[in-house]
């Protein structure tokens, strides 16, 4: 493999990690493997139990060898690379990594998964849980048509096909019962996959365009054209940065209501309920029976929360959502966090990097971004006031 002479000469051996990284973490990807392979069958084994006994989730078995990975990744000569920043920066994505590597290994052992998910993705602090709450005081919004859950999986997909059409990139979608959420991006195929057996309503299909399309995919893709791998594969801490600004998507396309801010709030609740200590059906009993839930969501938000052993990663869609309000009012543009699976807190490092050739400006942008076309008030009070 060669690489630009003048870039060699400056950042020796950064290019030869990076692709060495490249190699080593295709399969770290823990959406693959935590999503239960049995959610609807303990979803009905759940509700005939009347709420009252544990699922018993079931998950793929990982395809590689975990330790033998985690040998490689530290046996990296990061030292060989000169620039402290970078040297820094390259250390910090072997440890994320490792991390990822220790979540995956432990999928459905409990404890032991619930501290190291702790170790990738914290814990909600207290102010994430008050500015859950303060949202969940605000009165519901009409229920509009918009909001009925009509369409099928396969109009979903047409949907999606057709918003797509703006960019060149090629929308690969697969149908799937074993995945949580309504739709996800899996990074490593450019896939967008969709929940078979779910109804989607007009607005969701507008949140789901701008948030899995126009940001998941645009920096999947985005990432794909930088030289260096890392954008693809991620940054480190990266889900706080890449979920704001995927909810921040539909706020500045008018599609975020008070409807999806509390779905968001409730997540909060749920991640923070782990810390507390609370089982399965205790978290369901709190989004159900306390905050009126209705069980079908209050099952998916707890299931979200539980998967795996206990994963906190949910509440950083709201904590995300601030930062990148915070930070667009102060910047005004978001081309830098689009160049792939970039963190808020390298965006120095990256603007260094695309002076000196490291990386390159950004090939696809989310029209969302242009302009800022959300018209609900009490969206922007709510968010102004998030603390």
């Amino acid at each position: 493999m060669t690489y630009p002479e003048t870039i060699t000469e400056t950042h020796p051996n950064l290019y030869k990690i990076d692709y060495n990284l490249n190699k080593l973490v295709q399969k770290i990807e823990l959406l693959n493997y935590i999503n239960p392979i049995n959610i609807e069958q303990e979803k009905r084994n759940f509700f005939a139990s009347k709420y009252n006994t544990i699922p018993n989730f079931k998950y793929r078995k990982i395809d590689f060898d975990a330790h033998k990975l985690q040998q490689e990744l530290f046996s990296q000569d990061i030292d060989s690379i000169k620039d402290e920043e970078a040297r820094n920066f390259y250390r910090d994505v072997i440890y994320d990594y490792s991390g990822l590597i220790q979540c995956i290994e432990t999928i459905g052992k409990g404890k032991k998964f619930y501290y190291n998910a702790l170790k990738s993705f914290g814990t909600p602090r207290q102010k994430d849980v008050e500015n859950a709450q303060f949202i969940l005081h605000f009165k519901d919004e009409e229920y509009d048509q918009e909001m009925f859950p009509v369409f099928s999986a396969e109009e979903a997909s047409d949907y999606f096909v057709e918003f797509t059409k703006k960019y060149d990139f090629d929308l690969n979608i697969k149908l799937s019962t074993k995945i949580t959420a309504a739709a996800m991006v899996q990074n490593n195929t450019q896939r967008l996959i969709l929940k078979k057996n779910h109804r989607y309503s007009a607005n969701q299909l507008k949140v789901l365009a701008n948030h899995e399309i126009g940001v998941h995919l645009v920096t999947t893709f985005n990432g794909l054209k930088q030289s260096l791998k890392i954008f693809h594969n991620g940054f480190p801490n990266n889900v706080k940065t890449q979920e704001g600004l995927a909810v921040f998507s539909e706020y500045m396309s008018d599609c975020l209501t008070l409807y999806r801010l509390k779905e968001l709030s409730y997540r909060v609740l749920a991640a923070d309920s782990l810390h507390k200590g609370f089982n399965f059906c205790d978290t369901f009993d709190l989004l159900h029976n306390q905050y009126k839930l209705n069980r079908e969501e209050a099952y998916n938000i707890s299931l979200r929360a539980h998967r795996g052993g206990g994963l906190t990663k949910d509440y950083k869609y709201l904590t995300g959502l601030k930062r990148i309000y915070n930070y667009y009012k102060d910047d005004g543009n978001l081309d830098l966090l689009l160049a792939g699976k970039v963190s808020i807190k390298y965006r120095k490092m990256v603007k260094r990097w695309q002076k000196e050739g490291l990386s390159q400006e950004i090939t696809y942008r989310n029209e969302a971004f242009t302009k800022n076309n959300n018209s609900n008030k009490t969206i922007d009070f709510i968010l102004q006031n998030l603390k």
